[in-house]
């Protein structure tokens, strides 16, 4: 079995950071792509940013310059250092992985979401 945990969410002011962590633990090969997914209250979850096995990364446009996505392949980690945020990045922050279990088997895990508030 596979557990994602996010951890680092909490309330701060409008222009702050916050950096996220999602820890991967349990059985597995490896893990491969890696998204991070927001939902605000009343709002379809989004996709926030990605980044490969090999450190690539991609942003939704309403976060590029202010987010940044990191991983730690060798603790199995992986980080959303958010800066400058804003009152519309209040959402519950959740990551996704798809994890290599054995061979030609992987599956996509979600962790149960660290919550972000910012104030204005």
């Amino acid at each position: 079995q596979v557990q994602l945990v996010e951890s680092g969410g909490g309330l701060v002011q409008a222009g702050g950071s916050l950096r996220l962590s999602c820890a991967a633990s349990g059985s597995f090969i490896s893990i491969n792509t890696i998204r991070w997914y927001r939902q605000a209250p009343g709002k379809q979850r989004e996709l926030v940013a990605t980044i490969t096995s090999g450190g690539s990364t991609n942003y939704a446009d309403f976060v590029k310059g202010r987010f940044t996505a990191s991983r730690d392949n060798t603790k199995n980690m992986v980080y959303l250092q958010m800066n400058s945020l804003k009152p519309e990045d209040t959402a519950v922050y959740y990551c996704n992985a798809l994890v290599l279990l054995r061979a030609f088997d992987s599956r996509s895990y979600w962790g149960q979401g660290t919550q972000v508030i910012v104030s204005s």
